[in-house]
């Protein structure tokens, strides 16, 4: 029997994520919040978008959402094209605090996240949780505990515990925003070399304009009460990018203007 033939055209590659429409409410004392309106956006298979816009825009709520954390109201979420009704391993949260378990050390807190992984022994799970410590650059620092790291090192092991399980998405809420400016640029290195070795996908949500100019393939700007997307800019700059280069600086610029023009029209319409 002849395979029909596709409907997709040539080199049609599916998203690894794919919203429609999705919308979502918060309810408080008899009213109701819209904190999300029609996001409809689709995420290739190892790309990287940042999710850019001011406080108040649902930049966490939705990341929430595709992670499973919290459901929409309204409209679709497929991640390799089934729906996604909750939390599961293909798809890691990396927090803006690390969440470790300071009762256990930096090694531990990385198997942690390989406890429920089938089809592992402990050596292998071990072997992984090793790997991933060589690549954030803590292979020296596995006894160590989450009082003695600093703020970059305790992101770092965050990082490799999101890693470790081998997510197909990774979801990044804000994660370097607590911390010193010369931190951060060692760890948008840091990521960007991560993200070329290993080809995740990410999402990842930020209010720093350079900083998602620097990381991203796309930011996805949304607009504020409800949280709509109001324009996406493709960054095609060659990687690794300074957050300090003077390209960096000309797509900042470009994305700052629409930035206020979103909040502009947020408070005429307020």
């Amino acid at each position: 029997m002849k395979t029909p033939p596709s409907s997709e055209p040539k080199g049609y590659i599916p998203s690894k994520l794919s919203l429609r429409g999705v919308g979502k409410y918060f309810h408080a004392r008899g009213r109701s919040l819209q904190a999300l309106d029609n996001i409809s956006l689709d995420v290739s298979e190892g790309e990287f978008v940042c999710l850019l816009g001011p406080s108040g825009c649902g930049k966490s709520t939705l990341l929430n959402i595709i992670a499973g954390l919290e459901q929409a109201d309204a409209g679709s979420l497929l991640c390799d094209g089934e729906a996604v009704a909750s939390p599961g391993r293909e798809r890691m949260m990396m927090f803006q605090e690390s969440a470790l378990f300071p009762w256990l050390d930096v090694l531990d807190n990385v198997l942690f996240s390989l406890r429920l992984k089938p089809g592992m022994n402990a050596a292998e799970r071990r072997e992984t949780a090793e790997f991933y410590l060589r690549l954030v650059g803590l292979e020296r620092f596995h006894h160590a505990f989450v009082h003695e790291l600093s703020g970059g090192m305790k992101q770092r092991v965050a990082l490799a515990r999101a890693l470790a399980p081998n997510p197909r998405i990774l979801l990044m809420d804000e994660p370097f925003a607590a911390l010193d400016a010369l931190t951060r640029e060692q760890l948008y290195g840091d990521l960007q070399r991560i993200w070329r070795e290993r080809r995740k996908t990410i999402l990842f949500v930020t209010h720093n304009v350079r900083e998602a100019v620097c990381l991203g393939d796309r930011v996805v700007l949304l607009s504020p009460h409800p949280g709509r997307i109001q324009r996406q800019f493709s960054i095609e700059l060659p990687r690794p990018r300074d957050i300090s280069s003077v390209e960096v600086a000309r797509h900042a610029t470009e994305i700052t203007a629409a930035l206020k023009g979103t909040e502009r029209h947020a408070e005429e319409a307020a």
